[in-house]
Parts: C-alpha cells; sequence; structure tokens
C-alpha cells in the first residue's frame, strides 16, 4: 500500500485536522506530558515497567479520545510515526503557547 503522505510536512494538516475539537488536542497534550514524565523516571529512577507503561499511558489517552471525543480512528494505525511525532509536536505547540496560532494558520480555529 503506497503512503498517502510522503512527509511529516504533507501529514501535519491532516493530522490537526484529525485533532479538531479542543477536547481531544488537551486529552492528548495531556497523555503526552504524563507519558513523557513517566518515561523519564523509568529511566533514570525506575522501575523499569514504568519504561513500559509509558506508551500504554500516551496511546491509551489518545485513543480514548479518538473513540469518544473526535469518534474517528486514530491515526497511528495507519501512520505510527508520523503520528507519534504530531503527538510530540502538538504537546510542545500547547507547552509553548503557540497551538493557537498553528491552528489558525491550517483553518482550523
Amino acid at each position: 500500500m503506497e503512503d498517502r503522505f510522503r512527509s511529516f510536512a504533507e501529514f501535519w494538516p491532516f493530522y490537526l485536522r484529525e485533532h479538531a475539537r479542543a477536547a481531544t488536542r488537551a486529552v492528548h497534550v495531556v497523555g503526552t506530558w504524563v507519558a513523557l514524565a513517566v518515561l523519564v523516571v523509568g529511566i533514570v529512577n525506575g522501575p523499569w515497567w514504568l519504561v513500559l507503561l509509558a506508551p500504554v499511558i500516551g496511546y491509551g489517552c489518545a485513543w480514548v479520545s479518538h473513540f469518544f471525543i473526535e469518534r474517528n480512528r486514530p491515526a497511528t494505525f495507519t501512520y505510527p510515526t508520523w503520528s507519534l511525532l504530531g503527538d510530540l509536536r502538538l504537546a510542545w505547540l500547547a507547552a509553548t503557547g503557540r497551538l493557537g496560532a498553528e491552528l489558525r494558520r491550517h483553518g482550523l480555529g
């Protein structure tokens, strides 16, 4: 199967449209930051199983928000790497106060 997107730059507007509802984005951002914190704690201090728990937290939050808030299919199933990069970029833009401008730039919000 040929990929629909040839680059992350092409994928990013699609990613944003798939996260159109503010509640979906909020759950993603919280899930991403909590997963990153758990991952770092697991690597630095242990116990080792925290490293395994981190993706469960991150993807769990994301998938729940897609199924129950956005009511669409998570992009992770089709574009796992770009979806992860999208989650990280979304969390970073939200944390730095630049998400609103990015959404407007893509005609969302």
